[in-house]
């Protein structure tokens, strides 16, 4: 696959996850206000546009990092993903322990 096809399976990606995001708050609107804890990159997220991968629930902007990595052949799994964004969540662990021991000693 060269790099024109891969920019193309990205940008159509990013359209249909968008979609998805989009589709989930027009079905019902108080996702927008619903958060998880995304199994990937360990952020607060919405609800709206996230998807169940077997035991993980991935966020929109992970769902759009998922469904292209499959697209393009670079994961398998949505396992894979997590194994590849294990630094990004582990830094997210840490900077939320950071802001709430500030929020402690405030």
């Amino acid at each position: 696959m060269n790099k024109d096809e891969q920019l193309k399976i990205i940008e159509e990606m990013q359209a249909v996850v968008e979609q998805m995001r989009l589709d989930d708050l027009n079905d019902d609107p108080t996702l927008a206000d619903e958060v998880f804890e995304c199994s990937c990159c360990g952020k607060t997220k919405s609800l709206a546009g996230s998807i169940q991968y077997g035991k993980y629930r991935l966020c929109n902007d992970c769902v759009l990092l998922a469904e292209t990595g499959f697209a393009i052949g670079k994961f398998k799994t949505a396992n894979d993903l997590i194994i590849a964004m294990e630094d990004s969540r582990l830094q997210e662990m840490c900077d939320f322990i950071k802001k709430q021991e500030n929020r402690s000693n405030n």
